[in-house]
């Protein structure tokens, strides 16, 4: 049964932003599964990620320290609709990333991470897919806030798509 994906990461709230956009938490609902990989920064958000969305798989990132590291992995691993996925905030320098993360996560077909706040959507020689949905509240060296969508279906991730904020949205 395809299953729909909301991807985010970096969020920082309340830091760069007072909330998600209202626009996001229209996706939340919208979204069978939130997929969060890291940069929280208020366990408020957590609580809250936790108590709307139908179902989040989430890790703890290099600004979220006590509770969100008793709450959270620092790696989670979870399969969607026969896709074997991998969260994780940081993934190193982006040279080599690929190979790198080849070796690290073996063991699945995407690996999300955050940390850079830059998009990314590659696929390795060993078939591993990395996406990073960028941040939805902090957009620093890119020109837009975003984050991801895609689908889940019978072993399959497809529809992968990358959504841009406008500035007011992402401001809070």
């Amino acid at each position: 049964m395809p299953t729909r994906l909301l991807i985010i990461a970096d969020t920082h709230v309340p830091k760069r932003a007072r909330d998600l956009p209202a626009h996001l938490w229209d996706e939340v609902d919208a979204a069978d599964v939130v997929v969060h990989a890291g940069d929280w920064v208020d366990e408020r958000l957590l609580d809250e990620l936790e108590a709307r969305a139908r179902r989040l798989v989430a890790v703890w990132g290099n600004n979220d320290h006590g509770r969100f590291r008793e709450r959270l992995p620092e790696v989670a691993r979870v399969e969607i609709e026969g896709v074997r996925f991998a969260v994780v905030h940081e993934t190193g320098p982006s040279k080599g990333r690929e190979e790198r993360c080849s070796a690290l996560y073996d063991d699945v077909d995407v690996l999300v991470f955050g940390h850079s706040h830059i998009p990314w959507d590659t696929t390795s020689d060993t078939g591993l897919r990395l996406l990073n949905p960028g941040s939805p509240t902090d957009r620093r060296r890119q020109p837009h806030c975003t984050y991801l969508t895609a689908v889940a279906d019978a072993g399959t991730l497809r529809d992968v798509t990358l959504h841009r904020l406008d500035r007011g949205a992402a401001s809070g």
